[in-house]
């Protein structure tokens, strides 16, 4: 039977980086998932705080011909309703950044990351699924598709919304869905993006643009479920044409590209994001709609905060028995506030209640109207913290004058 410090279970993105992340930090890494087949269309728009962890793990190099800068991010009020908010802009430049982030194809990141993963001498990859887990007290056992064991010190549960590491511990989960599911594709255009990237805010959720490489953008699209099925059904003129319609001809004309796919939308969070010998990361955590770029970059700060916490009991050290307590300790805040402030976010755009469309719009017009807050609000969307130690170390500043 082999045995590991650690055992990262799960493949998608978040498994594939905690596996890099822990292994380049020391530690011996099984990471166990089954080949996947799937081809996934979308991308995923990654601040700058998970640009410079990517960095850290020696892949960004290889990931970023294939990205675009987000250097400007506007939300514009595309409802008709009688209360509208105006649009608001948001400039990487105005807290000190060359571009908030950078919008990648997930296709382009699974391959450097598979790719870095093969290559790692800390990481033994073993293509199986995990049937059995057994947490004790030393030690975790897990029992694989093909009949073997394996025994780890830690588990890291990055095996998605249907977590059976998660089950296994006896982990609680909260699920919610909503009446909506995202069209997501990518087209090209006649006009350049400039970098920005504008959501429109409609009835029935966000129309979102992302620049890609040159003329070309990725869009998610969230509509009512039916709508979803009209518009695939759609020949891809008559889509391009509705794309270019409702972006208000903004990018000239638009002619999609590939196959479009459309994702139902729901909401996952887990009772706790750890336990004894085992930390759960990405969607085993944590799942929202696709809005203002939070899903992946909260993940990354999931390992980012399991690789600080486990290096700092020296690689050295037997992985303590209390870890998952504290890693849940660590992240319930971010979690629970990104969750939270998500869900409250896409509720208030399906909502008819005057009284919230005009909280929504009041906020909207005070962030156009308050240079100060907005770029608070921004250095907070890139990384927690960063608004609030920003604003302290003006004030330090403005003492020592």
């Amino acid at each position: 039977m082999q045995h590991f410090e650690i055992a990262v279970v799960g493949g998608g993105l978040a498994g594939s980086i905690a596996a890099l992340a822990l292994a380049r930090a020391g530690r011996k890494v099984a990471s166990i998932a089954p080949a996947s087949g799937k081809a996934d269309e979308r991308t995923t728009a990654l601040m700058d705080q998970s640009i410079r962890f990517l960095e850290r793990l020696g892949v960004w190099e290889d990931i970023a011909p294939s990205a675009a800068p987000l250097s400007i991010m506007q939300i514009i009020d595309g409802t008709k309703r009688l209360l509208r908010a105006p649009t608001a802009q948001f400039r990487a430049q105005d807290v000190g950044l060359y571009a908030f982030g950078y919008n990648i194809p997930n296709r382009a990141l699974s391959e450097t990351l598979d790719a870095a993963v093969m290559a790692e001498p800390n990481v033994t990859t073993i293509g199986q699924s995990v049937e059995t887990y057994d947490f004790a007290e030393e030690r975790a056992l897990l029992t694989l598709s093909d009949g073997t064991m394996t025994s780890a010190d830690f588990v890291v549960g990055a095996d998605g919304r249907k977590s059976k590491a998660r089950d296994a511990a006896g982990i609680g989960v909260r699920r919610w869905s909503y009446p909506q599911s995202a069209l997501v594709l990518n087209f090209v255009h006649t006009l350049p993006h400039g970098n920005v990237s504008t959501e429109f805010h409609t009835e029935t959720g966000p129309f979102t643009q992302v620049p890609l490489p040159g003329l070309r953008s990725s869009l998610v699209w969230v509509v009512k479920p039916d709508e979803a099925r009209r518009l695939l059904d759609l020949p891809v003129d008559e889509l391009s044409r509705r794309v270019e319609d409702r972006m208000q001809s903004m990018l000239g004309k638009v002619t999609v590209e590939g196959v479009p796919q459309a994702w139902p939308l729901s909401s996952l969070m887990a009772d706790r994001f750890g336990k004894g010998r085992l930390a759960l990361v990405g969607e085993a955590a944590h799942a929202f709609p696709p809005i203002g770029a939070q899903g992946l970059n909260l993940s990354l700060r999931d390992i980012i905060t399991l690789s600080d916490l486990l290096a700092a009991t020296g690689t050295d050290r037997p992985i303590p028995a209390d870890a998952g307590e504290r890693f849940n300790r660590r992240r319930r805040a971010d979690v629970m506030s990104r969750t939270f402030g998500v869900d409250l976010l896409n509720r208030s755009l399906l909502s008819d209640f005057l009284p919230v469309q005009m909280l929504r719009a009041a906020g909207l017009h005070v962030l156009a109207s308050a240079p100060p807050l907005r770029n608070l609000l921004m250095r907070e969307g890139i990384e927690p913290g960063r608004g609030f130690r920003a604003v302290v170390n003006a004030l330090r500043n403005e003492i020592r004058r």
